[in-house]
């Protein structure tokens, strides 16, 4: 039987006007285009819940609300999840040393947490698991990893073989040698096979918390929380890996390789967004050091839109000092935002020109140039974008 012949009523109208449709809009990222269907999926490392929250953490996840926030725009749903590591032998010697419970103290640390990223106006995320939550699907990362090879016990650790993650670095073994003892991934210990191989699994004395296990009494390794919580939540897959720079190695590399090597699929991330590290008087600012500037003490002194316009007025890797006085031009920046937001007019093209940046790079700077030259409508979208509305 032939086809029948489709009515004008129900042509497409681009076939009708001999227009072809415009292409969807996408984002590139990693200076490569990042194509989605339907669904894009972000992981974003969050916050051990102790002595949160600094400027160090609102970087990070103030540009993971501008990705999710431009993502959706291009008329994707966006899938964004962000982890509580609540198992961390950190936190646990914080909490010991203010006599709280382990679990207890990330709570209240987690309140705290979750009304600084109100007062920036980010986004709660679809999913934030918790590492203490997800015990069980360690467990069985480590038996799945154990069964693929990839992985050994001895003496009640389970040991990602890890020599392979150093290959794909492109890190020297001094400089990764450093990088994972200061993660806590004890790369001089000898009962292991290889420096680089580390803890999936791990014993727990007293003074940690602990689970039951096939390998005894326990806890988990960082690494493996990650990669267990990223499998359960978005798959084996996710379009991209969100966290500080600090985290391409070790901890990004690791979570990759455990579930590249469970799954068989490759990249664990199509994308990742590496924030560059922020700074205080030209040393990272850490919990680590204690040279921190919390988020709340920032917003005494200015508004959240101008202290989200002071993170991400600037390439996204770029590493920065934080100064007091730069809040200032902040906010002379914002208010001619705003200004040029008020005027009438701005044409497609306008608002094209300054949402364009955004897709290309989230390149805030450029995007919030073109929105104080053009105005109007350019300028307002280019607002509601970066939330600073």
């Amino acid at each position: 039987m032939a086809p029948t012949s489709m009515s004008s009523g129900t042509a497409d109208p681009a076939l009708r006007t001999g227009r072809a449709p415009k292409a969807p809009l996408s984002l590139r990222l990693d200076d490569r285009p990042l194509p989605v269907v339907g669904t894009a999926r972000v992981y974003t490392c969050g916050i051990t819940p102790y002595d949160v929250t600094h400027l160090g953490h609102a970087a990070t996840f103030v540009w993971a609300d501008v990705l999710t926030s431009v993502l959706a725009s291009t008329g994707v749903d966006v899938h964004s999840c962000r982890n509580i590591t609540d198992v961390d032998d950190v936190l646990t010697t914080a909490a010991r040393e203010r006599g709280r419970y382990y679990d207890e103290f990330a709570l209240t640390q987690e309140a705290v947490f979750d009304h600084s990223m109100r007062a920036l106006r980010v986004a709660t995320p679809a999913a934030q698991p918790r590492a203490r939550h997800h015990v069980d699907a360690v467990q069985q990362l480590a038996q799945g990893l154990l069964a693929a090879g990839a992985a050994y016990e001895r003496d009640g650790t389970v040991w990602f073989r890890g020599a392979h993650v150093l290959e794909r670095s492109g890190l020297d073994v001094e400089r990764a040698r450093q990088l994972s003892a200061a993660f806590g991934d004890e790369p001089d210990r000898g009962d292991k096979d290889d420096p680089f191989d580390v803890a999936v699994w791990r014993p727990s004395g007293a003074e940690h918390p602990a689970w039951p296990s096939p390998w005894g009494w326990g806890r988990p390794g960082w690494h493996a929380e990650c990669a267990a919580m990223a499998l359960c939540v978005q798959g084996a897959s996710v379009d991209v890996l969100v966290g500080g720079d600090d985290l391409v190695f070790p901890h990004h590399a690791y979570q990759s390789a455990m579930v590249e090597a469970l799954s068989g699929v490759t990249p664990f991330a199509r994308a990742a967004l590496h924030v560059g590290e922020v700074r205080l008087d030209g040393v990272k600012m850490a919990k680590s050091t204690g040279n921190l500037v919390l988020v709340d003490d920032v917003l005494d002194t200015c508004t959240p839109a101008a202290l989200r316009t002071l993170i991400v007025d600037r390439d996204h890797r770029e590493p920065w000092s934080f100064h007091a006085d730069d809040l200032h031009a902040a906010e002379a920046r914002l208010e001619r935002v705003y200004a040029a937001a008020g005027r009438g007019g701005a044409t497609a093209a306008a608002v094209e020109a300054a949402t364009a940046p955004l897709l290309d790079g989230l390149d805030v700077r450029t995007a919030l140039d073109v929105a104080e030259s053009e105005g109007g409508e350019a300028a307002r979208r280019v607002v509601h974008l970066l939330r600073l509305g």
